[in-house]
């Protein structure tokens, strides 16, 4: 599988036009039935909103779904869509909150509203790489814990906070193919005495 990218929690704009509310959310899903949780959780937040439009792109099988909510055909779902499409991002879905202001905007009104509204939700998330990581451990005396942590640090790995005992276990996140260099380290800092603990690669964020 090749890495791509995707964002990172939630990222949230608001747009306003001719005091129509537009609320953008967009979000990290996986899945569609990961899609329409979120979709659901924004509808039942928004329950007095005249519109809730979304779109989602998925990596399994490049998959892309959008819909209007009852707004005029193209103006809105397939808008927010296309910015999704600009970004190359996958595994994202974003929806499209309206608070009707009164005053009707016309399709490109509503085309640019719903555009600006999600793309500034986009400039707002945390964009990340999920790429083939793995996970390590090792368990070093006390005299020794700050030093392992700065070498960690500096091969630009991601430390889970440690666990401290009678001794400290560190536990990070690498890209996978890098870990030989910092191991070496590590087995030096240590003369040996610490158990490198390198996991099976997997997918994730980074």
């Amino acid at each position: 599988m090749e890495d791509y990218r995707t964002v990172s929690g939630v990222s949230t704009a608001e747009y306003e036009e001719k005091k129509s509310r537009f609320i953008a959310k967009l979000a990290f899903v996986d899945s569609e039935e990961k899609a329409l949780q979120f979709l659901e959780s924004v509808r039942a937040a928004n329950r007095t909103a005249r519109h809730n439009v979304y779109a989602y792109r998925l990596r399994e099988g490049s998959r892309e779904r959008y819909s209007d909510d009852g707004e005029p055909a193209k103006t809105a779902g397939t808008p927010v869509l296309e910015v999704l499409q600009h970004s190359g991002l996958v595994d994202v879905i974003c929806v499209v909150t309206r608070y009707f202001g009164g005053t009707l905007l016309g399709t490109g009104g509503l085309v640019r509203a719903y555009t600006t509204a999600a793309a500034d939700a986009l400039k707002a998330a945390d964009v990340v790489t999920v790429r083939s990581v793995v996970r390590c451990t090792v368990t070093v005396d006390y005299s020794l814990y700050e030093r392992a942590s700065l070498l960690i640090d500096a091969a630009g790995a991601k430390q889970t906070p440690p666990q401290f005992t009678d001794k400290v276990t560190l536990e990070w996140t690498m890209p996978e193919g890098t870990q030989p260099p910092l191991i070496t380290q590590l087995t030096e800092l240590t003369r040996g005495g610490a158990e490198i603990v390198v996991s099976e690669p997997f997918y994730a964020p980074f």
